[in-house]
């Protein structure tokens, strides 16, 4: 099998070659950017050259701990006085849109933090702000990137399991939301801050789905008061399924996160580590069954990176490359905004109880 992993491993491959770096400033300093991005970019080898937050004192220890040389005290004076030639954007999903419309007026190349937008609406005018700038952006939908889910897709995309039949995320979690004090008072929560990675992963693998109906629901004592538990169907074409199942209260100590793809040919199966114990983490699981290859029952595939922080090369990877012009993005504002059409379709779901058609 170690000559077939080759071409899935080529695919997840995470590094990011020298000729496409160039300078790059951070707006926004919360934990995300503090124990995801910056070091993801450390570990490629990528320049920082500024960064600023609406909080100043947090903005400067973030920049003495990880080696940034400059803070600026506010978006307006990094437009003008930075040499960098990508932003990098980490802002809560509310105040996105202002912050994305500003910086790609300055002709800057972006990296947006998912949710693109809380609206339909808001992702379409981020959209025509990035054209009528002329600039590349993407957005930070990692999950695409993590190794274990990417070398997956690779396995689907050459056959190993014939045609998928469906796919399923499940996870049960004791998630610390208290970590995300802008994400206290959001009323839509679940699935626009967490779950849309999930629903974003399944619209690359299966395209969009005929009609979705999804049910949430809260627990008594919760910190946020959003939806933190819901469960969301797809229907494709030729009897193709999809679900969703997602719950951050886990009060049992038993946290998992397991994905499955099967298919008329055999099977993947995974779990995703960084969840077991966020944000520590640990290595993620990946294996294949298949009737097309000489598996010999459930074989493992030998995943070495996590989806934190190692899948943050991987978006801002595709942005450099896509600027470099030796790739497409894997995740473009434009194909994203699919992924905020399919997140507003589950919430009418939630809001009507009725089956939705997109």
């Amino acid at each position: 099998m170690i000559d077939h992993f080759k071409e899935v491993s080529e695919f997840a491959k995470l590094e990011i070659p020298e000729s496409y770096k160039i300078p790059i400033a951070i707006v926004g300093a919360g934990g995300i950017v503090d124990g995801a991005h910056l070091p993801a970019y450390k570990k490629a080898g990528l320049e920082i050259v500024g960064i600023t937050d609406v909080d100043q004192d947090r903005a400067k220890d973030v920049a003495n701990r990880h080696g940034i040389p400059i803070v600026y005290p506010d978006l307006a004076t990094l437009l003008r006085d930075s040499k960098a030639k990508v932003i990098d954007i980490a802002v809560p999903p509310a105040v996105q849109r202002d912050v994305f419309i500003e910086v790609a007026k300055s002709g800057r190349h972006i990296l947006a933090q998912k949710p693109l937008a809380t609206t339909v609406g808001d992702g379409e005018l981020i959209i025509k702000a990035a054209k009528e700038s002329g600039i590349i952006a993407g957005v930070n939908q990692q999950l695409r990137f993590e190794e274990g889910i990417a070398a997956a897709y690779k396995m689907v995309d050459l056959g190993w399991v014939g045609k998928v039949t469906s796919i399923s995320i499940t996870v049960n979690l004791a998630t610390p939301w208290e970590m995300f004090p802008w994400a206290k008072n959001m009323e839509k929560l679940e699935i626009m801050v967490h779950s849309i990675h999930y629903h974003d992963v399944i619209r690359w693998f299966l395209g969009e789905p005929i009609s979705v109906y999804c049910v949430e629901g809260r627990t008594k004592g919760q910190f946020p008061i959003g939806e933190t538990r819901t469960v969301s169907t797809y229907k494709y074409s030729e009897g193709v399924t999809a679900i969703v199942h997602a719950n951050h209260v886990n009060r049992g100590g038993d946290n998992y996160a397991e994905f499955r793809i099967d298919g008329d040919g055999g099977a993947i199966r995974g779990t995703l580590g960084l969840l077991y114990d966020y944000p520590t983490g640990r290595v993620d699981t990946l294996e294949v069954n298949s009737a097309k290859l000489p598996t010999d029952g459930w074989t493992p595939y030998p995943v070495t990176t996590r989806w934190f922080p190692d899948a943050f090369i991987g978006t801002m990877g595709s942005l450099l490359g896509a600027i470099a012009g030796k790739n497409s993005l894997r995740s473009s504002v434009e194909e994203n905004l699919g992924t905020l059409k399919l997140v507003a379709a589950l919430y009418e779901s939630i809001a009507t109880n009725r089956v939705i058609k997109l």
